[in-house]
């Protein structure tokens, strides 16, 4: 069986509201109030799906009224009309002021009161309509937006995992630097001159883009990148060419997919991690604020996780060394604001480095 519509009648006047009853009953839910404040409780207590609304009531007015109910939120979609012996076009102007949909001049018409009812119902339902659309389809998008990120990171630990396939001490490097990163956007947040630039997405997708910055060493030869010892000259410019290889591939990706934050970040660190702030850096010779800020910040993790580690070919830093050496280099190697920024959060990447060492010997 269908439910009936609730329509609330309010008017002072017994003679409309047997009217109006008489005219509705047998195809609406009826509810009845004789006043202002009565209106409110009854839709208090049971909101209707539209309101006749008298205008000449003591006390509180149908103007005063209408203004009431559209103060609630959950209310103020509820389509009112005004029923009232008044018949200037001030009143009804005023009337559409207050926020009625509707406006009807006493006596009334049966077939007016009817089809103005019929109408305002039908276009509130195909309103709610279009709200359940619009969510549904909103939900559609998150539930898709959500798979897409979950396909992102399986892509990303798939590549991470061939870099480690390839070397060990690249595929814990990854990890590490990935939250370096990460620490150090948030902390240059809180300023000024980046809180426009590192909001939380751009800090999120760095931290989703960061472990492809080492991707280009996949191309470069075993003998060169596991040497126990120092790499000659042409085996030094050979490793440099693994920015250039993973720029050049995540560059590829970024074009066919056509636009993705996510891919311009991966290729702008991978490209341009190992550039220098004096311009002195690999491949292009950057200086300043040429370089990307995605490069930038790994440039700092980069260095300091290079320097805290054991390599193949060097033994570890302190950690100590490893935050006079960056400091040393403010202002050559380093942005001098990552720097300053790295140096109040110091204490930050040396945990980083211990939980993370403990869970991969673990």
């Amino acid at each position: 069986m269908d439910i009936k519509p609730k329509i609330l009648v309010v008017d002072d006047e017994r003679f409309y509201i047997n009217v109006l009853v008489e005219l509705l009953q047998n195809d609406y839910q009826l509810y009845i109030a004789k006043s202002g404040e009565q209106a409110l409780k009854r839709i208090a207590d049971n909101p209707p799906d539209l309101i006749l609304l008298d205008i000449m009531m003591p006390e509180m007015d149908g103007y005063q009224t209408c203004q009431k109910i559209k103060q609630y939120p959950l209310w103020a979609d509820i389509p009112i009309i005004f029923l009232t012996g008044k018949t200037d076009p001030d009143s009804e102007a005023q009337a559409f002021d207050y926020g009625a949909v509707d406006f009807i001049s006493k006596p009334i018409a049966a077939s007016t009161v009817k089809a103005r009812i019929k109408t305002h119902l039908s276009l509130l339902l195909a309103r709610q309509t279009l709200e359940t659309q619009n969510l549904l389809l909103e939900q559609k998008v998150r539930a898709r937006t959500h798979e897409i990120e979950l396909t992102q990171d399986a892509a990303i630990y798939s590549l991470s995992m061939l870099a480690e396939a390839r070397d060990k001490e690249t595929g814990e490097h990854i990890q590490r630097t990935q939250l370096f990163v990460q620490s150090l956007a948030k902390k240059l947040q809180s300023q000024p001159k980046f809180s426009a630039i590192l909001d939380d997405k751009t800090i999120e997708l760095l931290y989703k883009s960061a472990p492809l910055h080492d991707i280009g060493k996949i191309a470069v030869p075993d003998h060169i990148l596991k040497k126990p010892g120092k790499l000659t000259a042409e085996e030094q410019l050979e490793m440099q060419k693994h920015t250039i290889y993973g720029g050049d591939a995540l560059k590829i990706a970024e074009k066919r997919s056509g636009s993705s934050s996510f891919l311009k970040f991966a290729r702008e660190i991978a490209y341009s991690h190992q550039e220098k702030w004096d311009g002195s850096g690999y491949p292009e010779g950057l200086k300043g604020e040429q370089i990307p800020i995605s490069a930038r910040l790994m440039a700092v993790a980069d260095v300091y996780d290079a320097l805290v580690n054991k390599r193949i070919y060097k033994p570890a830093f302190s950690h100590q060394e490893a935050v006079d050496y960056i400091t040393q280099e403010k202002g050559k190697h380093f942005d001098p604001d990552m720097v300053d920024a790295f140096i109040q959060i110091e204490a930050e990447f040396a945990r980083i480095t211990l939980q993370c060492n403990k869970g991969l010997a673990g």
